[in-house]
């Protein structure tokens, strides 16, 4: 059972990157498995150029991205991963421009413009989400359900989890950030973000069992 994490989140240590490390955690805790987490902001890379090479009727460039940069060994891993586990912070209703692109470069050449739309990678894997926000609950799901639903392309398992009003700096008083009720933001966040990072390796779990 091999599991790739990809962490979306610029900083390594906060909120998105504690739910993704305990759904990994949870993953890794079913025997058998193997795996890593990736930072995406510590590669250079780019989204999808629309090249349409990885579309040719040619066996060394089909189904793989033809652009060679940090993302290469990467997206590699990804199409061989069982489970691939993936964390964003919302920012501006979307995941980070990193996750993004990396998502452009994973589906595209997976997946043809032929009638059929038979998948082109050798297998489907499962997807668990990690999403962390400072809106309210509920406020994404629309959105949530729209881009797991396009993970579809690649898995035959999707799940999500979700932190809201969640805690983002320390300090908030050395910040124009007078809209937070800040004692209650610190309040929920060692009260119910404990919970989140547990959903998220239970959510792990199930999708390496």
């Amino acid at each position: 059972m091999k599991i790739l994490a990809i962490n979306g989140a610029a900083n390594k240590n906060r909120n998105t990157a504690s739910m993704l490390k305990a759904a990994f955690d949870g993953a890794m805790s079913v025997p058998g498995a193997e795996g890593e987490i990736v930072n995406l902001y510590d590669l250079n890379y780019h989204g999808c150029i629309g090249c349409h090479i990885c579309k040719l009727k040619d066996e060394k460039f089909f189904a793989r991205c033809a652009v060679r940069d940090d993302l290469t060994p990467v997206l590699e891993k990804a199409i061989d991963a069982d489970v691939i586990l993936l964390g964003s912070p919302i920012y501006f209703s979307n995941i980070t421009g990193n996750l993004l692109s990396f998502l452009e470069r994973f589906y595209f050449p997976g997946m043809t413009y032929n009638k059929a739309r038979t998948p082109t990678y050798p297998k489907r894997c499962k997807m668990g989400w990690v999403f962390t926000m400072n809106a309210p609950g509920q406020f994404y799901e629309q959105y949530f359900q729209s881009i797991t639903g396009t993970c579809r392309l690649v898995a035959d398992t999707v799940e999500y989890v979700t932190a809201w009003q969640t805690q983002q700096m320390d300090d908030y008083s050395k910040y124009h950030a007078s809209m937070f009720d800040v004692d209650a933001v610190k309040q929920r966040h060692i009260e119910q973000f404990p919970k989140d990072c547990e959903a998220a390796c239970e959510m792990g779990k199930r999708l390496a069992s």
